[in-house]
Order: C-alpha cells, then sequence, then structure tokens
C-alpha cells in the first residue's frame, strides 16, 4: 500500500542543522510531486517546502514558504524513493511536527505519520 515514513527529527539547539527523510513506498514515487508540511498544537499545518517531479534535464523546481526560504532545502532522490529536507539555522520557532505529503492518484492526499523537531537550548 502506499506509505510515507518520516524519520531524522530530535532537539537540537538554535543555529543548529537537522535533514529529515521521507522514504515512499507503493507508488511510482518519481511520477509525482513531494512537499513537507509542519503543524504546531493549536495551529493548522502550513507547507514548508516543495518539489516537483525531476525534468528531462535531471532538474526539478523547488519553492519554500517564506519563513524558511534561505535556511531549508528540499531535494529527492529517485532511486531511493526518497524526498529530503535539509534543515539550516534552525530556530525557535521552527519546532513542530514535520510531515511529508503527497497526491497520488486516484488515492488522493497521502501523510506520513510525521517527526518532531524541537529547537531549544
Amino acid at each position: 500500500q502506499v506509505q510515507l515514513v518520516e524519520s531524522g527529527g530530535g532537539l537540537v539547539q538554535p543555529g543548529g542543522s537537522l535533514r529529515l527523510s521521507c522514504a515512499a513506498s507503493g507508488f511510482t514515487f518519481s511520477s509525482y510531486p513531494m512537499s513537507w508540511y509542519r503543524q504546531v498544537p493549536g495551529k493548522e499545518r502550513e507547507l514548508v517546502a516543495a518539489i516537483t517531479i525531476t525534468g528531462a534535464g535531471g532538474r526539478a523546481t523547488t519553492n519554500y514558504a517564506d519563513s524558511v526560504k534561505g535556511r531549508f532545502t528540499i531535494s529527492r532522490d529517485n532511486a531511493k524513493s526518497t524526498v529530503y529536507l535539509q534543515m539550516n539555522g534552525l530556530k525557535p520557532e521552527d519546532t513542530a511536527v514535520y510531515y511529508c505529503q503527497a497526491r497520488i492518484s486516484p488515492i488522493g492526499v497521502v501523510w506520513g505519520q510525521g517527526t518532531q523537531v524541537t529547537v531549544s537550548s
């Protein structure tokens, strides 16, 4: 079945870095755009970063929330069916549960179970 499994979260000091991974299975990963969202208690889930499918030139287009531009980088490895989120310069306000997401036709939106990121000294 379609499955997304996140990993790589944890506790990090302000200014530190983490790399999140999302391993996909059950669908043709290379054929779908992928996204990272995050959510804090009491707030709506928000889009952090998104990446398109890899084009003929071997490159994918990325988009970021203004709050993470210049600090976070989304990438994908189609051979490993994995999407990554490299997070640098972490701030306390980046603390959240981070979710991987895909829209799989005809199933619809699929979410991972989430991974907690805590930025604190």
